[in-house]
């Protein structure tokens, strides 16, 4: 399935350049961590290379699926942060407010995606 093998590919430098981008622009990932969540630096480089990792497993065969899981926990675990960018008026940012509603059903959207590749 030739769409399957583009959508990894995708996927996975998806995921390794956005766990790059995390060293790159940190302060963005700071600002839209929830006040409630301790270690803030810590868990912005923590994910990071969590997201990196992932996106190279997923180019492995044997570890592909795992990598997908490990996706779908790493997106449900950050979405609090969407939450509260959305709910913060985009902490300083200068995100539109509609981006970042019409930002929130793509999770779902990445979930569905990283499940597609947890079956052969």
């Amino acid at each position: 399935m030739k769409l399957k093998k583009a959508s990894l590919y995708v996927m996975s430098v998806f995921y390794i350049f956005n766990g790059v981008n995390h060293f790159l622009s940190t302060e963005v990932y700071l600002a839209i961590m929830p006040p409630y969540i301790p270690f803030h630096l810590e868990l912005v480089y923590l994910s990071g290379v969590i997201e990196i990792f992932l996106g190279i497993l997923l180019l492995v065969k044997k570890l592909r699926k795992l990598a997908s899981w490990g996706i779908i926990l790493l997106l449900i675990a950050i979405f609090p942060a969407n939450i509260y960018h959305l709910t913060s008026a985009g902490t300083g940012l200068g995100t539109p407010l509609w981006a970042l509603w019409v930002r929130l059903p793509f999770q779902p959207l990445f979930i569905a995606w990283a499940y597609w590749h947890t079956r052969d």
